[in-house]
């Protein structure tokens, strides 16, 4: 067990893990892992190189992963000193890291992969096996969820904010059907709702904001008591711990 702590938020499709990660891990001054973000990049780099996601073999798309060059640095995603923040989000990409994320050589490589990001002083990793198989002995970890109609609702405020057009009904059918059957909370989990994190709440200037929320989590779960941080954080907690 390595003595570097790392804290584990996992979730499904637009629970606002992401969000809630990265404000845990300025709070603490920790680094910050995307695992999602992983895959995507492993496809971009795969495409980059002028290969074919389904027709390259297993070893060979295991090998092009497992030497990627990716840092984050603070919300951007680099490969190579390239920023591919933008590049990996796009539908394309995304399809593309669907196919590979299933080759079991490649979940290993990049199961190493995201193993190298436990540095000093410490680690904020977010996706959806954080806690139970890429660092199950995280130190805290949290499962952040909320209903396919809650996420939706949000991730339509999200595109509506950024001038994108969507709907609720496309947004509810794109979340249930990228919610994978496996997803586990397992004993000694934080279960969250994100109906709770989420919550406007009034800002310094009057205003109710969601941007507060992440943020306030940040400061329960970075309470130096442990005692302490485990009664702020169970305030939020909607169930016992399963």
């Amino acid at each position: 067990m390595s003595a570097i702590p790392v804290i584990a938020i996992d979730g499904p499709a637009a629970s606002g893990k992401g969000a809630v990660a990265q404000a845990v891990a300025e709070r603490l001054g920790f680094h910050y892992l995307d695992s999602g973000a992983i895959y995507r990049a492993a496809a971009f780099a795969i495409t980059k190189a002028g290969l074919a996601v389904d027709r390259l073999p297993e070893a060979d798309i295991a090998k092009i992963a497992s030497n990627m060059q990716l840092n984050f640095r603070n919300s951007e995603i680099y490969i190579s000193n390239q920023n591919v923040t933008d590049l990996i989000r796009s539908e394309e990409c995304g399809k593309n890291a669907s196919k590979i994320a299933v080759l079991p050589k490649l979940r290993q490589a990049l199961l190493e992969l995201q193993h190298s990001f436990r540095r000093v002083p410490g680690l904020v990793a977010e996706g959806r096996d954080m806690g139970t198989v890429v660092f199950p002995d995280a130190g805290l970890k949290i499962f952040l969820t909320a209903s396919a109609e809650v996420r939706a609702e949000r991730r339509y405020k999200q595109l509506m904010a950024k001038g994108i057009n969507a709907t609720i009904a496309n947004l509810l059918q794109e979340i249930e059907a990228r919610d994978p059957t496996g997803l586990r909370v397992v004993y000694g989990v934080y279960l969250l709702d994100a109906r709770e994190v989420w919550t406007p709440r009034p800002s310094e200037s009057g205003r109710t904001s969601l941007a507060t929320a992440p943020r306030d989590l940040a400061e329960f779960i970075a309470l130096g008591d442990a005692t302490a941080r485990s009664e702020r954080i169970a305030s939020l907690v909607n169930s016992e711990k399963p």
